[in-house]
């Protein structure tokens, strides 16, 4: 239901607020499924691994990620812009540290804002499922991040539902091959439906803006 209200978002109650392109508006509240799956239960223990480690840091060690904390900047779902706080920025380069193959660092690195790709071109049908991208190949100590949406009808223009795929090695050429991994997760692609991609480049722990696009499997 749409709704002629200030600004809001998350749950009271039965009801969820949220926003799209049309405005603001109202649902019902959904449980969040919980399938407790292997991906999940990674992340799940790679949150727990860094919120550890960050009660072991030192106070100037702590001090430095709020520094570099206040430099990340992010937007939230009604679109405004806010700054991460230390344990945020720890989490935040961390992890992507450690899906890019990287160790942990205890001390806050440097900013940094790795280049977006340029273009991709997504080659998508039942058995072939890669992403031709440039720059190419991509910088060194550089890799590439592919999270693809569920299948969905071909009409459709918005999303909002990405999950990890792949990462590419580091200086990795174009193209990016994820037929296998998203054949393991969402099925063969379907004649017809379409898959939205999100496309990350990520360096020292540090991301990129996503390039999103989408195809039609042929």
């Amino acid at each position: 239901m749409k709704l002629l209200v200030p600004p809001q978002t998350g749950s009271l109650a039965g009801q969820t607020a949220s926003r799209n392109r049309f405005g603001q508006y109202m649902r019902t509240r959904a449980i969040p499924v919980n399938p407790n799956s292997t991906a999940q239960g990674l992340v799940r223990a790679r949150l727990a691994a860094n919120s550890t480690a960050w009660r072991d840091l030192t106070s100037a060690q702590r001090a430095g990620w709020s520094g570099l904390g206040i430099s990340m900047v992010r937007t939230d779902p009604l679109g405004q812009t806010y700054s991460l706080q230390g344990n945020q920025a720890y989490n935040s380069v961390n992890n992507n540290r450690v899906m890019t193959g990287l160790a942990t660092v205890s001390d806050a690195p440097a900013l940094t804002t790795p280049d977006a790709l340029l273009t991709a071109t997504i080659t998508l049908t039942a058995i072939a499922f890669s992403i031709a991208y440039t720059v190419t190949p991509l910088p060194a100590s550089t890799y590439l991040a592919a999270y693809a949406s569920p299948q969905r009808s071909a009409g459709r223009s918005f999303e909002g539902d990405f999950r990890l795929m792949k990462v590419s090695a580091a200086a990795a050429a174009s193209p990016l091959a994820i037929l296998t991994e998203y054949t393991a997760k969402f099925g063969v692609p379907v004649v017809g439906n379409r898959i939205f991609l999100s496309l990350v480049v990520v360096s020292a722990g540090f991301e990129s803006g996503p390039l999103i696009t989408s195809a039609v499997v042929a």
